[in-house]
């Protein structure tokens, strides 16, 4: 017998997107035993577009309504009202590869001790900006080591038993929340399978001061969740430190110093501009010498966002006495649950 799937996700004010997920969804090769969507307390017209697929019946869509929650506590409430084992996850303003449940479900098929199955996510840019933003901000295909990728809540499917293992997502965070959440899976399991051709396409933000509010809003999370530490650290380092003592050096002592700059900068925004390359096959000259000028203005807006960020999630946290991201001890000790681990570089969903 066939397993059965849940497919979940959360919405809020998502009128004009919510479409092509729906459209996407009921257009799989192996479609979903069931969908549901929890709203955080759309003020828009998604709840009236909700109601159109369900009364069409194209989908067997089922809506929670949940006023004020954040999106962990949506997808906890979703998962809980879901009625298979199987739950699959996504995230409104995607549309989905049409095989995309086949290939995430297949490995559950074959092996019925998998926890959990990661997909993997692509920009859909619509104009230059976005795809000079997709090419500096997320990773190619290339970029990913399988066996150490934390999959993206945009496209990733686990058993529920997992989910109640890892204590669900974190309610007490409001971004970063699949994260912390990815970061317990690891604590838990060494590595699972990853899935390339199970693609979420989402487009990137449309505008620099939308992308530097989304990515405050990341290093926040972090601050509030305690991660990546040394990588922020690291970042303030070459910033406040690193960067004025080679410009007083350029300035005051020799130009030479120059070269150490440039050669810094040129290993920064080399994979970016890899990347960046095959995305402008089919624009002219012009656009790709702006596209190209659009990345190393990314680069440091992305940074700049992150440095203040990060220490108000720091305050929040040390404020509010958020708990830890780390699993009780007892789970952590728990040798059944927890298979030796074999490496512990781990590739995040996005520039960070």
């Amino acid at each position: 017998m066939s397993l059965k799937i849940s497919v979940i996700a959360t919405v809020k004010n998502e009128e004009h997107s919510i479409h092509r997920l729906l459209d996407s969804l009921a257009a799989q090769t192996r479609l979903p035993d069931e969908v549901i969507i929890a709203d955080g307390g759309s003020t828009d017209g998604t709840m009236r577009v909700l109601e159109e697929y369900v009364t069409g019946g194209v989908l067997p869509l089922r809506t929670l309504v949940r006023p004020g929650t954040n999106i962990a506590a949506g997808r906890n409430a979703a998962i809980e009202a879901a009625t298979h084992q199987i739950i699959a996850c996504t995230d409104a303003g995607v549309h989905l590869s049409p095989n995309w449940l086949a290939d995430l479900l297949c490995p559950f098929e074959e092996d019925g001790t998998v926890p959990v199955v990661s997909g993997f996510f692509l920009p859909d840019s619509q104009t230059l900006f976005e795809t000079a933003l997709g090419a500096t901000t997320l990773p190619a295909l290339a970029d990913v080591d399988p066996h150490h990728f934390l999959p993206s809540s945009r496209s990733v499917a686990y058993r529920r038993e997992t989910w109640e293992r890892v204590g669900r997502y974190p309610e007490w965070l409001d971004y970063c929340e699949d994260l912390v959440f990815d970061l317990r899976l690891y604590e838990l399991f060494d590595a699972f399978p990853f899935v390339p051709q199970a693609v979420a396409y989402f487009r990137p933000r449309p505008n620099l001061r939308a992308f530097f509010r989304q990515y405050y809003r990341y290093a926040r999370g972090d601050g509030k969740a305690d991660t990546w530490r040394k990588r922020h650290l690291i970042r303030y380092a070459t910033y406040l430190v690193l960067l004025p003592l080679l410009l007083g050096l350029v300035i005051g002592h020799s130009p030479w110093w120059a070269l150490l700059l440039l050669t810094g900068a040129a290993f920064i925004l080399r994979r970016p501009y890899q990347r960046l390359g095959p995305m402008l096959s089919s624009y002219g000259f012009l656009d790709r010498a702006r596209a190209a000028l659009w990345v190393p203005i990314i680069v440091v807006t992305g940074d700049l966002a992150k440095m203040l960020g990060y220490p108000a999630g720091v305050w929040y946290r040390w404020r509010h006495r958020l708990p830890s991201r780390r699993l009780p001890a007892v789970r952590q000790n728990d040798e059944s649950l927890a298979p030796e681990r074999h490496g512990e570089r781990i590739t995040r969903g996005t520039y960070r």
